[in-house]
């Protein structure tokens, strides 16, 4: 009996992976401009939120969480996002995405694979970028909710980074029916945090790494990929 073939996987990070710049703030700046344009006064106090988050006195979800309130709104109706993040994700499009994701998602799409954007971004933005990149399914930090629809500035469940992300992506497959033997797994992405997904891969991509990332991938003998300013893949 022939062996079924097996399902293949790609699951790429979306911040300085597929994107030149992280994409949260702008999506703040965004909606702030386009929703009540008078918090942008407030982007001076972003610096001290900082400042507590590298002291360690806030961790990622905190100050994550302050950003949002303090440039949107602790308690948005869900429809005064909708309008707004078709456009922003046009803006990431048009000019913060690397030709060169695109090129390889492309490619891989031609060889069977199934894409996956696991990221630490919000659900609420991303699955917008992503399905204008032709992803599959979106694993994203995602926000809370009243019953009445209004989106919270406080994060359901937990931040999709680190262990957490490949807790969510195990999660995932478990959901769809997927063993782990039964599939080839590529994974990409710039930053050490992605660690554990990156082991996880049968394929591990160090993409526009970071130096504690290109490091380890030395030491693993995973392939870095490095698209910024033409740089060429290694």
């Amino acid at each position: 009996m022939t062996r079924a073939r097996k399902c293949l996987i790609a699951i790429y990070d979306m911040d300085k992976t597929i994107t030149r710049r992280a994409t949260y703030n702008g999506f703040l700046i965004h909606m702030a401009w386009h929703k009540s344009p008078l918090r942008l006064f407030l982007l001076p106090l972003l610096p001290f939120a900082l400042l507590l988050y590298a002291l360690r006195f806030w961790d990622r979800s905190r100050l994550k969480q302050f950003s949002q309130r303090l440039l949107i709104g602790s308690r948005v109706p869900k429809s005064q996002f909708a309008r707004h993040l078709e456009r922003h994700a046009d803006i990431v499009l048009g000019s913060n995405v690397y030709a060169e994701a695109k090129m390889r998602i492309d490619g891989e799409k031609a060889e069977g694979y199934r894409h996956v954007i696991a990221t630490a971004s919000y659900r609420l933005y991303v699955e917008a970028i992503a399905a204008r990149m032709g992803f599959d399914v979106v694993i994203a930090t995602d926000l809370a909710t009243d019953d009445s629809g209004h989106v919270l500035a406080r994060i359901d469940g937990h931040n999709c980074y680190d262990n957490a992300k490949l807790n969510r992506v195990k999660a995932w497959m478990a959901e769809e029916g997927l063993s782990r033997e039964d599939c080839h797994v590529r994974a990409y992405s710039d930053h050490i945090s992605d660690a554990p997904l990156l082991d996880f891969a049968d394929e591990a991509f160090a993409t526009n790494p970071h130096q504690p990332l290109a490091q380890l991938a030395r030491e693993r003998g995973w392939p870095i990929l490095d698209w910024r300013d033409g740089n060429p893949a290694t």
